[in-house]
């Protein structure tokens, strides 16, 4: 089923929406939840695959990485993930491996699924995007990789969250975390949590996001006493990360003393190597200002903001502006507001 949805999403013919159903997830997260791995993984078809070629894919998904950090979603090299699963990745499924490398053959390809489904979702193809995600966790699965599975059930949530649906993500992640826990590294745990957090800041439960969020801290806590032990996809997830969501967990409670309590902990990322971030968190810490009656902090760095995201070809980092935009609201009629909102549209071609 993979490979066929590879050979045709690629297709200049290839006609997508923007819709996005939860209730797709349903079912791949059941069978996952009830059984997570599978018994065997070797196959006797075609070509050898040997560790070259799971060398090339790990390299071809480390580079995604960089660039959707770096220029969004929306960049050729980002989307040439897409390419490497249909002309690279396809053909080394139908190959010949043992159990070994097939196990990590289908685990490097469920990352580079991810990756395709995180990429499509950052640009507003949130239909393929969850076509993506179910995939790589049958391939999650189909490695027996139960961490991987849990980190990709985490980025559906996530998925569920943005798209409205906090409620879902919230089951999705404590799932996520039920199942790989006692499996999976103490910073992939770590991640569920701050998901869930997010989730249950968006339903304004600040008790059990306050919860999640200390779980997280301390999971967090406890992941950089073993760091050599972890896969490469989880190293993002430090400190610095855990309080500039946290800035936006207490911006979703309507709390700008706590969400800036907490981007005063998160270290300074370089816009260099994660433009789209920074550019994100700018327009959170803005809205938080605003929040606190401050506009002028607030359109400083709402300008920053738009400044840095102009950049990238990131729809997921529009909607944080367009939140930005929101909370200008009670200073619609000054001259400076009246300017940004302006600005967004010609510069980021915000519509409301």
């Amino acid at each position: 089923m993979a490979t066929s949805f590879w050979s045709f999403v690629n297709r200049r013919d290839f006609l997508t929406g923007s819709g996005f159903a939860v209730s797709a997830f349903t079912i791949p997260v059941t069978r996952w939840l009830v059984s997570p791995t599978d018994e065997a993984a070797d196959l006797a078809g075609g070509k050898q695959v040997g560790r070259a070629d799971l060398d090339e894919l790990r390299e071809a998904a480390d580079e995604a990485r960089r660039w959707d950090s770096k220029y969004g979603g929306g960049n050729w090299k980002a989307n040439s993930v897409t390419v490497c699963l249909q002309e690279r990745a396809a053909r080394l499924l139908l190959g010949s491996f043992s159990d070994d490398v097939g196990r990590d053959l289908f685990s490097v390809t469920s990352e580079l699924s991810r990756l395709a489904g995180w990429t499509a979702f950052d640009v507003g193809q949130h239909d393929v995007a969850q076509r993506h995600f179910i995939q790589a966790l049958r391939l999650a699965r189909a490695g027996g990789d139960v961490p991987l599975g849990c980190y990709v059930l985490t980025t559906m949530a996530m998925q569920s969250l943005l798209r409205g649906f906090p409620s879902e993500a919230v089951d999705m992640a404590q799932g996520a975390f039920e199942r790989a826990n006692g499996r999976a590294a103490p910073r992939v745990l770590a991640f569920t949590k701050l998901i869930e957090a997010r989730a249950h800041a968006r339903e304004n439960n600040a008790r059990a996001a306050s919860r999640a969020l200390a779980a997280s801290e301390a999971l967090i806590s406890r992941a950089g006493q073993n760091s050599g032990d972890e896969p490469a996809w989880i190293d993002f997830y430090q400190p610095a990360r855990l309080s500039a969501d946290a800035a936006e967990v207490f911006r979703d409670l309507k709390n700008p003393k706590a969400s800036l309590a907490w981007n005063q902990r998160a270290a300074a990322m370089p816009s260099g190597v994660f433009t789209r971030s920074v550019g994100m968190r700018l327009a959170i810490v803005g809205t938080a200002h605003l929040q606190a009656r401050d506009l002028d902090q607030g359109l400083d760095l709402g300008n920053r903001s738009v400044d840095i995201l102009a950049r990238v070809q990131s729809s997921r980092a529009k909607d944080y502006v367009r939140e930005f935009n929101t909370a200008l609201a009670p200073w619609r009629r000054e001259p400076a507001v009246r300017d940004f909102i302006h600005r967004t549209r010609t510069e980021l071609g915000l519509t409301a």
